[in-house]
């Protein structure tokens, strides 16, 4: 039986902030103090921690014995800050053990320590019994239902950087039912993954993904609260992102050089200018990379098979003990589905108390959704591109403060804005109406990206952003419509933005159009816009218009 896990009260505060420094801050104090338990750092927090549930036991590899289990080489602000994180919780629209990056992401720290725990102790696969695997004739009910219980995936390897994808390691996918788990994917993410999609007791809703949130304070975080606390999800976008970073430094760990880095080097790398000098392999890109490290059907067959095992390990499981294994294969689809889909196939968005954003003056209006049309622009000021998350946070301050206190608008103009660090930052979002594009504020998104693309183009992977991840995401919510069009600002507004190499540049893709019928605007109230033409440079590529 799983054993249960104490409530927030039980744990001591950390007077230490909630930052990922702290967290090397803690590996480099063991790995300096006791070189020995280097190899096991990760396992011993872990296990400090306990309870402990069997699944864990059985796929953390080379946990330490409970000798080992002593933080009393820690002092007691790091030991205090170790106990508060070592174990993710969620309850009364707090989220716990999670800690604020670099990057300004936030991450769960437990499965990140999991994964680094396997990656050194070597990534295996844990068989599954004959008697827990689907039968025939199970097998043949599911392909009724239209379910997948065969899914095939490339045996290719794929390479992420330093990162290779070993078909070998993982289980057979062309099994009916999976014969085995990985321990690393399983322990990091597939067995969380199939628990917040399975039905909740006593109804058939399942939690699925859970919400981000925002910190008391950027400069030293010390509580993270969720942005809905509606029977919230475990599987929130920190947990994800502490399971992926897991799961990629632990395939790093188990395939890299002997001896292992010492672990506060490598997560300071990570989580820095990126591992090994690579500036893709870092916690800025990790949805590409996970996309890269297994398949949505070989997640899919990974989700199944922690199932199974979980229903082995703790038959009197409340969400399991009546499933079939079809019923186990169906949720699994759904979960690596939707995780795959709505996760690492959309853009991180930073939300706007991320970048500190100044309060909305006044009262917003929503947008009537879905809407039919993207508009690209570029800053011009700020000219530089952003590659880092205080460069882009700050970038985001100074326009929205010229924004409302130059030009007088409510907010900052954008929808989105988009950094070369590969992260979008949300300003007004999906639901409010934006002051980007004149006229037509109403009919569609504004989009920008930091920089001045006049004679250049900005990098690969913001322009992937708004080109296709983050349509496609708008697209699966109902933001956008399904016909959509892309303009550049200077279609629709006296202007140069978005810049003649960038406009030439979204001038091929496929939902550019030269001209589209005009709809009708919504009419306002409120001063008419002057009819003044302003020089672009520094935000004034767009005219006065009423204040929204």
């Amino acid at each position: 039986m799983q054993a249960s896990k104490p409530s927030s009260s039980s744990f001591p505060t950390a007077s230490l902030p909630l930052h990922m420094d702290s967290v090397i801050q803690i590996l480099a104090q063991i790995e300096q103090e006791a070189p020995a338990l280097h190899l096991t750092a990760p396992g011993l927090l872990l296990m400090s921690g306990s309870p402990f549930d069997f699944f864990q036991h059985l796929l953390l590899s080379g946990a330490p014995s409970p000798t080992e289990l002593q933080l009393d080489l820690l002092g007691p602000e790091l030991r205090a800050l170790a106990t508060s994180l070592i174990q993710h919780r969620v309850g009364s629209g707090q989220e716990h053990g999670v800690v604020l990056a670099p990057d300004g992401s936030t991450v769960a720290v437990e499965p990140l320590l999991a994964g680094l725990q396997i990656g050194l102790h070597g990534r295996r696969s844990i068989a599954i019994p004959q008697e827990f695997r689907a039968s025939p004739s199970e097998v043949r009910d599911a392909h009724k239902k239209g379910l997948t219980l065969a899914p095939q995936v490339s045996t290719t390897p794929q390479d992420v950087g330093d990162i290779s994808l070993d078909p070998s390691i993982l289980p057979d996918v062309h099994a009916n039912s999976p014969t085995s788990v990985d321990n690393l994917l399983a322990v990091t993410l597939a067995r969380a993954l199939g628990i917040a999609f399975l039905p909740g007791p006593g109804t058939q809703t399942p939690k699925g993904l859970g919400p981000d949130g925002c910190w008391d304070q950027i400069s030293a975080p010390k509580t993270f609260s969720l942005s809905s606390s509606e029977a919230p999800s475990a599987l929130t976008v920190a947990f994800l992102n502490g399971a992926l970073d897991g799961a990629l430094l632990g395939h790093y760990l188990s395939r890299g050089p002997k001896p292992p880095p010492p672990l506060s080097h490598l997560l300071t790398q990570y989580y820095g200018a990126g591992v090994g000098g690579d500036p893709q392999f870092r916690s800025n890109f990790r949805r590409d990379n996970g996309a890269n490290l297994t398949s949505q059907e070989a997640l899919a067959q990974q989700v199944w098979g922690s199932l199974l095992l979980i229903q082995e390990l703790e038959p009197s499981h409340p969400q399991l003990a009546n499933l079939s294994q079809a019923q186990l294969a169906e949720v699994a689809t759904q979960a690596a589905k939707e995780f795959t889909e709505a996760f690492l196939e959309c853009p991180a968005i930073l939300p706007r108390c991320r970048w500190e954003a100044a309060p909305y003056r006044g009262s917003p209006r929503m947008l009537h959704l879905p809407l039919g049309f993207l508009y690209v622009h570029h800053t011009y000021e700020p000219h530089k591109p952003c590659t880092s998350f205080s460069q882009c946070a700050a970038d985001m301050r100074s326009m929205q403060r010229f924004h409302q206190d130059t030009r007088g608008w409510n907010d900052i103009g954008y929808s989105f804005v988009v950094g070369t660090d590969g992260y979008v930052y949300e300003g007004r979002g999906w639901h409010w109406v934006g002051a980007h594009t004149l006229g037509h504020n109403f009919l569609g998104f504004g989009v920008s990206i930091i920089g001045n693309y006049t004679a250049t183009l900005p990098a690969a992977h913001a322009l992937r952003t708004v080109r296709d991840t983050l349509p496609r995401c708008a697209l699966r919510a109902g933001y956008l419509r399904q016909d959509y069009i892309t303009q550049g600002h200077r279609q629709l507004v006296r202007t140069d933005c978005p810049g003649d190499a960038l406009y030439r540049h979204i001038s091929t893709w496929p939902s550019f159009r030269v001209s589209a019928p005009r709809p009708q605007p919504r009419p306002f109230s409120g001063p008419r816009p002057s009819d003044s033409r302003l020089r672009p440079h520094a935000f004034l590529w767009l005219r006065p218009q009423p204040k929204v």
